[in-house]
């Protein structure tokens, strides 16, 4: 992962709001409106939310149709695992440069 990579990625989970979609999130797959209703906002805004989470990978996105024959949006979380610390950074950046040359 590049130091572009990483900041797309840290920027995406640096919202209180899109931190509390992912909580949401990992207890199972959730259609949109539901997820509004859990937590809290319309489905504008969390669709925007959502967009930045998925373009960061972060969680994907499908529709299904319901008993009813309505299309729903259904979210799921992307299991992932981000450490932060000197060495990642390090790397990060390391790989920028190379990339450059």
């Amino acid at each position: 992962m590049d130091a572009e990579e990483l900041a797309k990625r840290l920027t995406a989970i640096a919202s209180v709001q899109r931190l509390r979609i992912l909580a949401n999130l990992a207890a199972g797959t959730v259609h949109v409106s539901e997820l509004a209703r859990r937590v809290g906002m319309s489905r504008a805004l969390l669709y925007m939310h959502l967009t930045k989470l998925e373009e960061a990978g972060y969680v994907a996105g499908h529709l299904e149709l319901s008993e009813d024959g309505k299309a729903l949006k259904i979210f799921q979380i992307v299991p992932f695992s981000l450490t932060i610390d000197q060495a990642a950074v390090t790397a990060a950046v390391a790989a920028t440069n190379e990339s450059e040359k």
